[in-house]
């Protein structure tokens, strides 16, 4: 059988993976546009500074890429002690995000009216509705202070989204599902941190899990899947569209050529897909056009540790509210190690996003220009940095807003009517890397059978 994976990110190298392992005898072919695979997931070593453009990490909590990772031969590397604090800038100062209960109500964060509302979240009745906006859920459970302090900038560092339109349910499944069983958030906590002490196993209504990565980035997952593909995986062959013949599909290049095969997987992002299917099936066009993805641009500032005062720890977000031209900064140096040279730090700083996508795509003077007067207001900094790498994506993050459910109801009922033909990658059910390969690995199971 001879099966064609269009999209050579995480999703697809992965899904290559898992198919193989499961049937050594496929004939797979990977499809990747670019000159090189990985997708968002692109380490860069230059002048002793590790620089990671898109994803730096993934956590520790989701079996299926620790699985992977060990089948590779790899060692992921988790986030040193420092990283787990973690602040919040606002009213002009940075905050350290509370770690535990009696650390919350010490905090000056919210004010003491915020945090007695949130003591108040255990009375609050449950939502009416199916799919809420993260920011309605928010300011009804919590309050609207927690709301801007605490989940917009979250909303900001996972999705750099824009909680007004974020669905909860599609983008934070885990918390929807605690209310709709407990009826309050609170008492999710009370009962499962009982639950716990049974049974020994750490929960709670949070992702959990500890970031983790590679001692030599990112990238390091990808060249290892690229190396075990080989030949499998063709870099700079952009597919233009696809077809139907008899019981197969054709798969058209760009450069005229075409491949015939008894299956297809297009793990691209949405917005790409809806063009490769344009001619085969314009509902199924129309429905993968739907998602909105704003573009976001990383800027990378290494400076000699003498010239600044740096916190330790894992990074700041802003919210919203606080009008910022940056959505935060993580400290990369004192999150992992081997990424800037002895003596020196790195720091990552993300514009852009869903409320202000346009910004991101400003030349990129413009961008270092605005990200040092935000470390200056915010971290005091006031020396030129010593080493600049600038990543922008254009179209960068899919957004889950309210109506994501229904959608993928549409897509599937579609793409029922098309055996053979499947859809997978972060534009549909998780945008993390956990989330692609955890997906990837059950729709091996689906094209192969347990």
């Amino acid at each position: 059988m001879r099966l064609i994976i269009i999209g050579g990110g995480i999703s697809g190298l992965s899904l290559a993976y898992f198919l193989l392992e499961r049937d050594p005898a496929l004939d797979i072919i990977v499809l990747e546009s670019e000159k090189r695979a990985g997708g968002k997931i692109w380490t860069d070593r230059v002048d002793g500074f590790l620089c990671e453009s898109g994803v730096n990490g993934f956590l520790d909590n989701r079996p299926m890429t620790l699985k992977l990772t060990a089948k590779l031969g790899l060692a992921p590397l988790r986030s040193s002690d420092a990283a787990r604090k973690r602040y919040i800038f606002s009213d002009r100062k940075l905050h350290l995000l509370p770690e535990s209960p009696a650390s919350f109500f010490s905090s000056n964060l919210l004010s003491l009216y915020g945090r007695l509302r949130i003591i108040y979240e255990i009375f609050v009745p449950k939502g009416k509705e199916d799919d809420e906006t993260l920011a309605n859920f928010a300011r009804r459970r919590l309050g609207r202070e927690a709301y801007e302090k605490l989940i917009d900038p979250m909303a900001s560092g996972v999705y750099a989204g824009d909680p007004e339109t974020m669905s909860l349910r599609s983008c934070f499944p885990r918390i929807y599902e605690l209310e709709k069983k407990y009826g309050s958030l609170i008492k999710a906590m009370l009962k499962l941190q009982k639950e716990a002490k049974k049974t020994g196993k750490k929960v709670g209504p949070g992702p959990g899990g500890v970031l983790s990565s590679f001692y030599d980035g990112m990238e390091v997952i990808i060249t290892t899947l690229r190396n075990y593909l080989v030949e499998r995986l063709r870099t700079s062959s952009r597919v233009i569209s696809i077809d139907r013949k008899a019981n197969n599909y054709l798969v058209y290049l760009s450069d005229n050529s075409k491949i015939e095969a008894e299956a297809v997987v297009i793990t691209t992002p949405a917005h790409v897909a809806s063009k490769i299917v344009k001619d085969f099936d314009k509902k199924l066009s129309l429905a993968l056009n739907g998602m909105f993805y704003p573009s976001i641009s990383v800027v990378c500032l290494g400076f000699r540790k003498e010239k600044i005062t740096q916190p330790d720890g894992f990074g700041f977000l802003v919210p919203y509210r606080e009008g910022r031209k940056i959505l935060g900064t993580l400290w990369d140096s004192s999150i992992f190690p081997n990424r800037a040279p002895e003596g020196y730090v790195l720091f990552r700083s993300m514009l852009g996003g869903a409320r202000a996508s346009e910004l991101a795509m400003q030349d990129e003077n413009r961008l270092i220009t605005m990200v040092m007067d935000e470390l200056k207001t915010i971290m005091g900094i006031k020396a030129q940095p010593d080493f600049v790498k600038v990543y922008s994506h254009e179209m960068g993050i899919p957004q889950y807003s309210v109506g994501h459910l229904k959608r993928l109801e549409t897509i599937e009922g579609i793409m029922s009517r098309h055996t053979g033909l499947y859809l997978t990658g972060n534009s549909y059910r998780g945008i993390g890397v956990n989330d692609c390969i955890e997906n990837s690995y059950k729709l091996s199971e689906h094209i192969i059978g347990k």
